[in-house]
């Protein structure tokens, strides 16, 4: 398979405008504003069957038709707030190629009547916004972007939009909010960013590998597309792997490929003299899998199948060096940290659920808690305004359960560490209470 976004990613200049077009850049986007209409750009969208790459895995062309039709300004907003621990596909391709991003963005803007764009970039990638901010002005300067493009008449408006590095930002209504000047907080849903997102005007959000595979399907052909990957997870694929792997790193696979090709083949396997133990397969929020579902197809019905889900496509390895209630507590920390505190379930639950987990670290539990801590995810999941609370509840739940031996075996280990400690504490009190009575 010959590589679709990565494909001569690292050639010199590639993220420069000339260079982008030497390579055949916003061709399609001239044979679009020329030769087709929105509705056919959109029929070909719907026919690659592309599922977001966000992590939800909606199709992309269903959710570009649900906006309405009409003269209203509408909205198109690239998630580029990439903050999910282990993923790294999108900075690469930011600050690599940013045309091809720009390039599907005013494809798909086109094809959705939309005349304002933005990309909401995490706060964190300084250098990419940049990349971004000059490549954006190129666009300007080539007539690619602003009023009557390319004599076409279609209008579209690109801003980069820097966030302030808060994870709860990449929950798509809590992205519009911040883009509007609030507090980062998702809303409610419905209403449904397609019809009231946005300063409350149709807006359509995909992610940046999403758009950018845009002007391929043009180029290709929405129908040659759906060929590569499989029925239902159609098209090529990132996937960052990261952890204990001796050659982490972002590699675009073709989706159905087995896990443990992307793993030991691309990836070159764990450390040697090491085994893998567990394995998230779409970042810190997937629920984890072990070393016997390594042979899974990697697609988006494979991974949900086995009780996960493909995520945003970061691939990280834990092998048997790695203790499974750190990664737990680390994680559940994590999410604790991010939490935005608007709803209950999930600022107290992923609170109840780090303190229980530090309780297991530090060998004061017993196993009901492992009981409680799997009550705790239950309460979480699917109770929360948005995902945040499940996403520590999935993995940590599915850690405990797959893994309830070395849970065990820690508590008991770590209470036996404990006992000289306590009975030395418990002299030093008994002496003082002697000192004191005389």
């Amino acid at each position: 398979m010959d590589d679709l976004l990565f494909h001569n990613i690292d050639e010199p200049g590639l993220a420069t405008i000339d260079t982008y077009e030497a390579r055949g850049g916003y061709s399609e986007l001239r044979r679009v504003l020329s030769d087709l209409t929105p509705d056919e750009v959109l029929t070909e969208l719907q026919a690659s069957a592309i599922r977001g790459r966000g992590g939800a895995g909606f199709p992309m062309g269903t959710k570009a038709s649900f906006l309405p039709k009409g003269d209203m300004d509408k909205y198109l907003c690239c998630n580029a707030d990439e903050s999910e621990p282990g993923t790294f596909k999108d900075r690469e391709l930011m600050q690599k190629n940013p045309h091809q991003l720009i390039e599907g963005m005013i494809i798909s803007c086109f094809a959705a009547g939309i005349n304002k764009a933005f990309i909401y970039i995490r706060g964190e990638y300084e250098q990419q916004a940049d990349i971004l901010d000059a490549a954006v002005n190129e666009a300007y300067i080539k007539g690619y972007l602003g009023e009557n493009i390319l004599g076409s008449g279609v209008n579209v408006s690109l801003v980069v939009h820097r966030g302030a590095g808060a994870y709860i930002c990449g929950e798509e209504t809590a992205l519009l909010d911040s883009l509007e000047g609030k507090r980062g907080n998702p809303r409610l849903k419905p209403p449904f960013p397609a019809n009231a997102g946005l300063f409350q005007g149709p807006t359509l959000i995909n992610n940046v590998e999403t758009l950018s595979n845009v002007s391929h399907i043009m180029r290709m052909g929405g129908a040659k597309y759906a060929d590569l990957g499989t029925e239902k997870s159609t098209g090529t694929k990132l996937v960052s792997v990261s952890g204990c792997v001796q050659k982490p790193g972002n590699y675009e696979i073709e989706l159905g490929v087995p896990s443990r090709e992307i793993i030991y083949g691309l990836a070159g396997g764990p450390p040697a003299g090491r085994q893998i133990k567990a394995w998230f397969p779409g970042g810190s929020s997937a629920p984890v899998l072990t070393a016997d579902e390594l042979d899974l197809p990697y697609d988006f019905d494979s991974m949900a199948g086995a009780g996960s889900m493909l995520g945003s496509g970061a691939i990280i390895v834990i092998d048997d060096s790695i203790s499974i209630v750190d990664v737990a507590l680390r994680t559940a920390k994590f999410y604790k940290h991010e939490s935005c505190g608007k709803c209950t379930p999930c600022r107290e639950g992923t609170s109840w659920t780090v303190k229980m987990l530090q309780r297991v670290e530090d060998g004061l539990a017993t196993p009901m808690d492992l009981d409680i801590i799997e009550s705790v995810c239950d309460q979480i999941m699917g109770n929360c305004l948005c995902v945040l609370g499940d996403a520590m509840a999935m993995p940590v739940s599915s850690m405990v359960k797959k893994f309830r031996p070395e849970f065990e075996a820690h508590i008991e280990s770590a209470r036996a560490a404990r006992m000289p400690l306590d009975e030395a504490t418990l002299t030093d009190e008994l002496d003082l209470k002697e000192m004191a009575a005389h």
